[in-house]
């Protein structure tokens, strides 16, 4: 088993990428598979390169800068710069798009009751831009920008496909609820298709102990109508497209499961979206790029950074929960180093999934298993392979020179922060919510 880790350690960021982008653009693949590839090898298209000067970006030894040859191809003046990672692989892995989606309602969907006080609304966004939405027009979709960046591993085809599709699973998503979102003076029904409730301030709600007793209008009485013990959850309408996002991630991470079996889909990918909707910002990330806030000279984080050592404990219990998955070759405990035969019995420093700190236990033949997590900062790596525990894609990932998959242990689940809110927040002002900070 110590040889099996070495080995992975040493190869994960060398001969294995390098051997494998360059064979999958050919229509090779990764381990040398003959399915033709999702989408051809490229750069973003926002950057307009002839296929010359893609080829030439893969220059390790002149690595050249690619920036943007017009600055209006990109809304907010945004700006973009790259540069190969020299000597980690044949081919950028990364990949990047910015596009207007426009957001439609499907047709025959059902929707909440329709806003019969719209007006226009402008959103207050950098350099006068704003998103518009025009008085009693059902027809007309609802604009919004999106930004993404891809950072790819072991091959860029994961890259490639989330950066064509990622976007057309948010649209999707976007347009079941995108009349609801228009309407925004109204919280979303729990049920589509229900009328929005206006309960009289005044009106009496009976508790739980008086309905029990058989009070006048308690459940069960002939002429009231079954009451509710608990008041119902109240959903704001960010929390609508921060679920949407949600489910944008797991649909983009399930179409590459499926057609893996048909397209030559290599690797894995992080993913960081930025979306602009109704002149709000939500940031997405599942891996370990970082997106910020630079305002007045203060920086912003907006995004978590999801590594072995971040999720160190969501990693360690469900390895608890499901021993198989650890294959007899790991251990879920992690200790400061390596167990060594020669301390069995005695008593080392080790944490559990339910520990912040640590404590000692005698050591057993168990504990002699490689760790699910080793190493430390940078260098952390679940089962010996590798340091990022979200994203798209590595469904084919496995364990150096085993049959144990990794991917059971990455997610696609992204975290959604607001432009109302920073880490921490999974749902602003959600009845769960947590801390928020004004920026």
């Amino acid at each position: 088993m110590l040889t099996r880790v070495k080995s992975a350690v040493a190869n994960f960021m060398g001969g294995i990428m390098a051997g494998s982008s360059g064979s999958e653009h050919s229509g090779g693949g990764c381990g040398g598979s003959d399915l033709p590839l999702r989408f051809p090898y490229g750069r973003p298209e926002f950057l307009g390169l002839s296929q010359d000067e893609v080829e030439c970006s893969a220059d390790h030894i002149a690595r050249p800068i690619l920036i943007l040859k017009e600055t209006r191809r990109l809304p907010w003046a945004t700006g973009y710069a790259e540069v190969i990672n020299a000597g980690k692989s044949t081919y950028n892995e990364d990949q990047a798009s910015c596009e207007v989606l426009t957001v439609k309602k499907k047709a025959g969907a059902i929707t909440s009751t329709p806003n019969r006080n719209s007006t226009k609304r402008r959103s207050s966004l950098p350099n006068g831009e704003g998103l518009q939405l025009k008085e009693n027009s059902e027809s007309e979709g609802v604009s919004c920008h999106y930004w993404s960046l891809f950072d790819g591993h072991a091959g860029s085809g994961a890259a490639v496909v989330a950066s064509r599709l990622l976007q057309h699973h948010v649209t999707e998503q976007l347009q079941d609820i995108v009349e609801i979102l228009k309407n925004s003076a109204v919280l979303p029904p729990t049920c589509l298709g229900e009328e929005p409730e206006n309960t009289p301030a005044n009106s009496r709600t009976l508790t739980r102990a008086a309905s029990l007793r058989g009070g006048v209008g308690a459940p069960g009485s002939p002429s009231t109508p079954p009451t509710r013990f608990f008041t119902e959850k109240k959903i704001p309408h960010e929390c609508l497209v921060i679920g949407a996002l949600e489910s944008a991630f797991k649909e983009m991470d399930l179409q590459i499961e499926r057609e893996r079996s048909s397209y030559n889909i290599s690797g894995g990918c992080t993913a960081l979206i930025v979306v602009c909707l109704l002149g709000k910002l939500y940031v997405a990330n599942a891996g370990d790029s970082r997106a910020i806030i630079i305002r007045n000279g203060e920086i912003i984080p907006m995004s978590s950074e999801f590594t072995p050592e971040t999720e160190r404990q969501r990693l360690q219990y469900l390895a608890f929960m499901q021993p198989h998955l650890l294959g007899n070759e790991f251990t879920h405990l992690e200790f400061p180093r390596r167990v060594q035969r020669k301390e069995l019995g005695k008593k080392m420093l080790y944490r559990d999934f339910n520990m912040t700190g640590w404590a000692y236990k005698t050591i057993e033949d168990d504990d002699l298993k490689f760790p699910l997590i080793y190493g430390e900062g940078k260098k952390a790596r679940v089962m010996a392979t590798i340091g990022v525990t979200r994203g798209l894609g590595d469904h084919d990932l496995k364990v150096h020179d085993s049959n144990i998959y990794i991917k059971p242990f990455l997610s696609s689940a992204p975290e959604v922060h607001t432009g109302s809110s920073g880490p921490g927040d999974a749902c602003p002002r959600c009845p769960e919510g947590q801390r928020m900070a004004d920026i």
